[in-house]
């Protein structure tokens, strides 16, 4: 004799079945505004976005490149490096979700998926393959300077339009973020040595 199945066949009410299949819909185009009362005049939110969503995008490549250079690093400093570069990936990857969130409040949609990141991205790509130590660390220092220089620019452009909100993430979050992140790469390319000769002055 069969075994009664433990499943039982719906009774009719469907409530609890998940409506999976469901039809596609944009509630909102990219690069529109949604009105807010956050007391701040629709050109300067849109200047914000604008500014910010390129931040983010560049940011967003600057996080995955730390990625990238964390597992592909190599020679004599590899330890040290692979975890500097993850730590530094780490600050980065919070920098893009407060970006993200301050484009939302201000009523924007924030850049997201890869295709879209790729496209208006800034910083040069690497190739797939592998580089020595001093390329990557130099690919890091050249995408640190675009965004520390789009993050000066939209800083001052903020605080013009008196969008205080964006001054403040670009310098306290971004700018103070960068900017150390940019010394600690930079120090590993300078030419030192352990030990000295005797006879050096």
């Amino acid at each position: 004799m069969a075994k009664k199945s433990a499943i039982q066949p719906s009774n009719g009410d469907d409530s609890a079945q998940p409506q999976f299949k469901v039809d596609y819909r944009e509630i909102q185009t990219f690069g529109t505004l949604k009105r807010l009362p956050i007391a701040l005049e629709e050109n300067a939110r849109a200047q914000s976005v604008a500014v910010l969503n390129q931040v983010l995008a560049d940011t967003m490549t600057l996080r995955d490149m730390y990625k990238k250079h964390h597992w592909q690093m190599s020679g004599a400093t590899f330890y040290q490096l692979h975890l500097l570069l993850d730590t530094h990936y780490e600050a980065q990857a919070e920098l893009v979700d407060q970006i993200a969130e301050r484009i939302m409040a201000l009523g924007g949609i924030s850049i997201a998926m890869a295709p879209d990141v790729a496209e208006m991205t800034k910083i040069p790509r690497p190739p797939k393959g592998r580089e020595d130590v001093p390329t990557q660390l130099a690919r890091l220092l050249e995408a640190h300077e675009i965004i520390l220089r789009e993050a000066h620019e939209g800083a001052d452009q903020a605080d013009e339009s008196g969008d205080d909100g964006t001054n403040d993430l670009l310098v306290s979050n971004v700018i103070r973020t960068g900017e150390p992140q940019v010394w600690f790469l930079a120090e590993h390319l300078a030419e030192t040595v352990l030990v000295r000769p005797e006879n050096a002055a």
